[in-house]
């Protein structure tokens, strides 16, 4: 098992890199040119920039087994089609019992959005959010095990 990050929006690094560790696990954090991102542990990929780029190498590099770290539904998705464990930067696991659910809640939000409505902002991160990611990395990473 590798950890694979979306790092072009994944707060919590701190908190992957310290399951990796305690696993001895590689991690790989990839993020676009326009972002700058360190890592002691972890080995940092950048993509050119583009639309979706970095979530077409994530899906593309991703095997089976691996665990990816993504906010995106249709990362997500595309791992959980690849045989692969997805879990969101605020600790929720993606499933094929829910990503389907989740990605109809996208689409929507997206309609709305474009016939002019409002839909709610994503709430600020906090403590239990950081809790919660620990929590489902090491989950998935036993049970993987």
């Amino acid at each position: 098992m590798r950890i694979l990050v979306d790092g072009d929006a994944c707060p919590g690094k701190n908190f992957i890199e310290e399951a990796a560790k305690k696993y001895e696990l590689e991690m790989i954090i990839y993020c676009d040119m326009n972002h700058v991102i360190t890592s002691a542990y972890s080995k940092v990929c950048y993509v050119e920039s583009g639309f979706q780029n970095v979530d077409m190498v994530i899906a593309n590099e991703t095997k089976p087994g691996d665990l990816v770290v993504t906010q995106d539904f249709g990362v997500a998705a595309m791992v959980l089609g690849k045989k692969a464990y997805a879990v969101n930067p605020k600790g929720l696991i993606y499933t094929e019992g829910n990503i389907d659910g989740l990605l109809l809640e996208r689409h929507i939000s997206q309609k709305l959005r474009k016939a002019g409505k409002k839909t709610t902002n994503a709430k600020k991160r906090t403590t239990q959010d950081d809790e919660r990611l620990y929590s489902s990395l090491i989950k998935i990473i036993t049970e993987a095990n």
